[in-house]
């Protein structure tokens, strides 16, 4: 597959979110020439794709029922002449896949970063999300799963099998390797004390993460210990006031949102702050992938965490130090204490963590355009691609 494809990424917003990072991470391995239209939200990671000579359009949809945004999208897909279309997150994949159709795209592919048992992207599975998540998915070309664990939730729906195709998120694990000079250069930068045991966790500061079980867990271990939290969130307030009544106010950082793909960003990178710490832990009880623990994972941490498919995968044994928890702040404490006991590991990355190289990735998802666009084309021609300007 040459330079001459073209693709377009359909994504709902462009914050700093995994599934956000994760594209620009991906575009940045693709051997295809790739826009990208974010619905709304230009944030961080668009400024980040445009540094890397991405186009980005920012379509100005208004919500979830802006219908007017439909008519946008199938304009500006038609003028760009795209070969496939690959569409992410909920809302972009309802409207990015009819809008493909609309516009005579050859090939639509939509991968499902965050499908749970019963929700998906924080909104509850009801009846009329699944019918209508349904009725988009027969739109497409191929559904990417990113990981088994989806690609079974996804045919428990009753996606046929053969349009599911499992594609694994990817890490650059050479940007995550254990740095010791990074290590003390952040604990310092952060006002961490040298001996301090630094427990963190990583990801969207929302309910569904559970990381008041982490500012509880943090009561019932010892003083010595810390807790590092990065991301940002309507919940940055409650976990703070839970902080307080816990009695740990004064041993709990919050980083807020950090990339972690190298940007002129102020502060240290999400791969500085995991050098930072001594364990992970991840309390979300519902994760479709679980990239934070695979992050902390090549950074060469102990991790304590309640669902990670990214995991529970693979054969045993290719986490050593990885360790599910069932249960809450009691569990995570006693889990937390067990992984301090075996002492300071070498912080190298283990199988588990190397399985998810992003260039695996990136091959994965390159074959799986090929194979698409291979199949004969509709009769319809193609329109001729136009110059698409930012907006």
């Amino acid at each position: 597959m040459g330079g001459d494809v073209r693709v377009l990424h359909i994504i709902t917003g462009l914050g700093t979110g995994g599934a956000e990072q994760q594209l620009r991470l991906l575009l940045r391995h693709l051997p295809v020439r790739c826009d990208v239209v974010t619905l709304e939200n230009p944030g961080a990671v668009a400024d980040g794709l445009r540094a890397d000579g991405v186009r980005v359009v920012h379509l100005g949809m208004a919500g979830n029922r802006d219908l007017s945004a439909l008519p946008r999208l199938t304009r500006l897909i038609r003028a760009g002449g795209y070969d496939l279309v690959h569409t992410h997150l909920y809302r972009a994949c309802l409207y990015g896949r009819l809008a493909a159709r609309l516009a005579g795209v050859r090939a639509v592919v939509a991968t499902e970063h965050s499908l749970g048992d019963t929700r998906i992207e924080g909104r509850r599975l009801s009846p009329g999300v699944r019918a209508l998540y349904r009725a988009g998915e027969r739109l497409g070309s191929a559904t990417v799963a990113v990981s088994p664990t989806v690609a079974a939730r996804l045919a428990r729906w009753g996606v046929p099998a053969s349009r599911v195709h499992v594609v694994p998120n990817g890490i650059d694990l050479e940007r995550f390797r254990f740095d010791p000079v990074a290590r003390h250069r952040t604990r310092r930068r952060l006002g961490l004390p040298e001996d301090a045991y630094v427990v963190g966790g990583v990801g969207r500061l929302v309910g569904g993460k559970r990381f008041g079980v982490l500012v509880r867990a943090l009561a019932l271990l010892p003083e010595d210990c810390w807790l590092l939290l990065v991301g940002g969130g309507p919940e940055e307030h409650a976990l703070r006031r839970a902080a307080h009544a816990a009695g740990v106010a004064d041993r709990v950082l919050l980083a807020g949102e950090r990339p972690y793909v190298p940007d002129d960003s102020p502060g240290p990178d999400l791969p500085a702050l995991l050098c930072a710490m001594d364990a992970l832990a991840a309390p979300s009880p519902e994760e479709a992938f679980g990239l934070a623990v695979v992050e902390g994972l090549a950074a060469g941490l102990p991790v304590a965490y309640a669902s990670c498919p990214a995991v529970e995968d693979l054969p045993p044994g290719a986490a050593p130090l990885a360790r599910r928890v069932r249960g809450g702040e009691a569990e995570f404490a006693a889990a937390l204490a067990g992984l301090r006991a075996l002492g300071p590991g070498p912080r190298t990355a283990p199988p588990a963590a190397r399985h998810y190289c992003v260039t695996r990735a990136a091959d994965r998802l390159a074959g799986l355009y090929a194979g698409l666009l291979a199949r004969p084309s509709s009769p319809a021609a193609r329109p001729a691609p136009q110059e698409v300007s930012p907006v």
